[in-house]
């Protein structure tokens, strides 16, 4: 069985002649979590974007098992699950089965597939609702589903509850925690630091567009005495 690894290998970005990421390298194994965090503009999310090949890097490499991922290699075996849900003015199912119908899925298997994913979430009996019309939550536990159902090698999460309340940020972290033992590589951004330790393994800390601190998440907010990251954790850097 292989076991995936994947390797960023200083990764940066500029739009127009801000530097959005400098130089960043990383490397993550299946059944693990990343957490990255840090204050806005910091580059986490162009990161993500650039991990799920919606953003092209300027220099350096993602390696996936020694081999170098192309931009549209990257679509295909990642999934990015953005902070604002988009949702089609249609029934939940409907939403779930279009990834699904265009790859060329049977209606039977397009059905066991979907009860499935929304069981994952705890949505089962939500089929023939309107996707717009259900809650901020529900809507962020859909398109969960929505990226399970493509079974990506990399799952990628931005703020993943940013906003919601706190039984469906429970809901989300418990579905997130449990899909890792799947064999996924997931990354998350998050500004909860709480969260972070709560469901990483590690915990990456960007800041301008650098990693100056990446530690297990246990240890992670101790020993940063005197540190931008101590600033940080204490709330004295402004987002």
């Amino acid at each position: 069985m292989i076991i995936l690894n994947l390797k960023i290998e200083k990764i940066s970005k500029k739009f127009d002649s801000a530097k959005a990421l400098d130089s960043i390298s990383l490397s993550l194994k299946e059944n693990n979590i990343l957490a990255l965090v840090g204050i806005n503009g910091s580059g986490k999310t162009t990161l993500l974007r650039i991990l799920a090949g919606l953003e092209e890097p300027d220099n350096g490499s993602i390696i996936l098992n020694n081999s170098i991922m192309e931009t549209n290699e990257l679509r295909k075996i990642s999934t990015l699950v953005f902070q604002q849900t988009s949702m089609f003015n249609r029934s939940v199912y409907s939403n779930l089965e279009f990834g699904l119908r265009i790859r060329g899925y049977e209606k039977t298997i397009i059905k066991s597939k979907i009860d499935e994913a929304l069981k994952i979430v705890g949505l089962e009996g939500f089929e023939n609702r309107n996707a717009k019309k259900i809650s901020g939550g529900e809507q962020q536990r859909v398109a969960l589903a929505r990226a399970f159902l493509l079974e990506p090698k990399i799952l990628l999460l931005d703020e993943p509850t940013s906003n919601l309340d706190i039984n469906s940020a429970k809901i989300i972290e418990k579905v997130i925690h449990d899909r890792k033992k799947m064999g996924n590589l997931i990354i998350l951004s998050t500004h909860n630091l709480h969260q972070a330790k709560r469901l990483a393994d590690e915990i990456a800390h960007i800041h301008e567009g650098k990693i100056i601190k990446r530690a297990k998440s246990d240890t992670f907010f101790s020993n940063s005495k005197g540190s931008v990251t101590e600033k940080f954790i204490k709330g004295d850097l402004q987002f």
